[in-house]
């Protein structure tokens, strides 16, 4: 990055807002599965029901600065955040784990520190499964139009090679339907199911520095240029943004003012790794959604672009919850202790094997739990026993678990002591 900067000095990339000629038409030839629906779009009652959880939450003190790792270095994030999801759900990212408020979910006890925050989650939850029914709307539609679009393609193709053989039209016929095979629904669901949504609040009046974007000079950043981590590959990302505009600053004075406007809250894309296709600067207003669809967050890249209101947002994910649940970690524990043993007799604990991938294995399953649980959740997640103490009966049974491991691995260290003792020449 830094060579790049210095090959283009003062010649920044170019990029483009919704002002410019070819703004359209770069986002349907380069951003075309990032799909944008106007606050106007929304049924009101829910703009109402999320704005307000936003506000709850930020009077409570719910959102927070996470301390974050990048290159070896601590940094706390500009944005304050909070997550919210389904129970036992954790969300990592920049080698921090996050803890899920639960929302409210039938056949979990979860209490809340106030019914104002029961109401928020909800909210919160509601709109979730909004966006679920959006996006599968929106990747349905982008299939049935990349679908036409190749059978248009084959059409023509198929006209312009009328002199070609019989054997070699049917060999194009097929090559062109097995780009045609509809989604398995199933896949579908994976990819659209948000389990998740990560709130993020900034004030960019209160921030005494931003970085500025250093590629195309958009301006200042709340969130630098990146790919959402821990995701279900090739899923969907969906975001609701609420800035809370005020008249005076809504929109710039300035007559001729070239690129996005430096009042207005923008999302800005790029291609990742290519200096040579513009980017774009798509303005957010109050209750603006975007979505995400598909492969776009690994073959782009995207940075928030601060304006000067306050902004809310709330980024619904599927987060992949292959190790990132509370019911793996569990099962994880279950299975390295069943081989610890108790004598009747004596109550001593032994193992039951001391076989080295066996001994390993458990091993591993402490340290998982002691520094990707136990130390993340004291270290930062327990600020969210503000909104509910959810967490704290599973993290118990995660220290007890822990005891028993550490307990395990000092009866392997001890046999292995005594084993090399033995094996020595007398």
């Amino acid at each position: 990055k830094k060579k790049l900067l210095e090959e283009l000095g003062e010649n920044r990339l170019p990029y483009l807002t919704p002002a410019d000629a070819d703004f359209h038409q770069l986002w349907k030839t380069k951003y075309s599965k990032l799909i944008f629906r106007k606050s106007d779009t929304i049924p009101e009652e829910l703009h109402q029901m999320v704005q307000e959880s936003f506000l709850t939450l930020r009077e409570h003190n719910c959102f927070f600065q996470d301390l974050v790792r990048i290159k070896g270095k601590d940094f706390l994030t500009p944005v304050s955040r909070i997550l919210i999801g389904k129970p036992g759900c954790t969300y990592k990212y920049l080698n921090t784990r996050l803890f899920t408020v639960p929302w409210p979910t039938e056949s979990y006890d979860i209490k809340y520190c106030s019914p104002q925050i029961h109401d928020a989650c909800k909210a919160l939850m509601r709109l979730n499964d909004y966006l679920h029914i959006e996006t599968v709307k929106a990747l349905q539609e982008q299939n049935l139009f990349e679908n036409k679009e190749i059978k248009d393609t084959a059409v023509i193709d198929r006209k312009q090679n009328f002199a070609t053989s019989h054997t070699e039209q049917g060999s194009v016929s097929e090559d062109q339907s097995s780009l045609c095979v509809p989604e398995d629904d199933r896949n579908l669901k994976n990819r659209t199911s948000y389990n998740l949504t990560l709130l993020n609040y900034m004030d960019p009046l209160q921030m005494l520095y931003l970085k500025q974007e250093p590629y195309f000079a958009m301006g200042s950043m709340a969130v630098s240029w990146h790919h959402d981590e821990n995701l279900v590959e090739r899923s969907a990302v969906a975001v609701y943004s609420y800035s809370c505009e005020d008249s005076a600053v809504q929109e710039s004075n300035e007559q001729e003012l070239k690129g996005r406007d430096p009042a207005v809250w923008h999302v800005g894309l790029k291609v990742a790794w290519d200096i040579e296709t513009p980017g774009l600067a798509v303005p957010l207003h109050q209750g603006d959604i975007y979505l995400m669809l598909d492969d776009l967050n690994m073959t782009h890249q995207h940075c928030v672009l601060a304006g000067l209101s306050p902004r809310f947002s709330s980024t619904h994910r599927v987060a992949d919850s292959s190790r990132g649940t509370l019911e793996y970690i569990l099962e994880q524990c279950e299975l390295a202790l069943q081989n610890l043993q108790t004598d009747s007799d004596s109550m001593a604990l032994s193992l039951k094997s001391l076989e080295a991938a066996v001994v390993k294995q458990a091993e591993e399953i402490h340290n998982e739990v002691e520094f990707e649980w136990l130390r993340q959740f004291w270290f930062q997640g327990k600020r969210y026993l503000k909104c509910t103490d959810w967490w704290l009966k599973p993290m118990a049974k995660l220290e007890e678990f822990w005891r028993k491991l550490e307990i395990m691995g000092s009866i392997a260290e001890h046999c292995s002591v005594a084993a090399a003792v033995r094996a020595e020449p007398q």
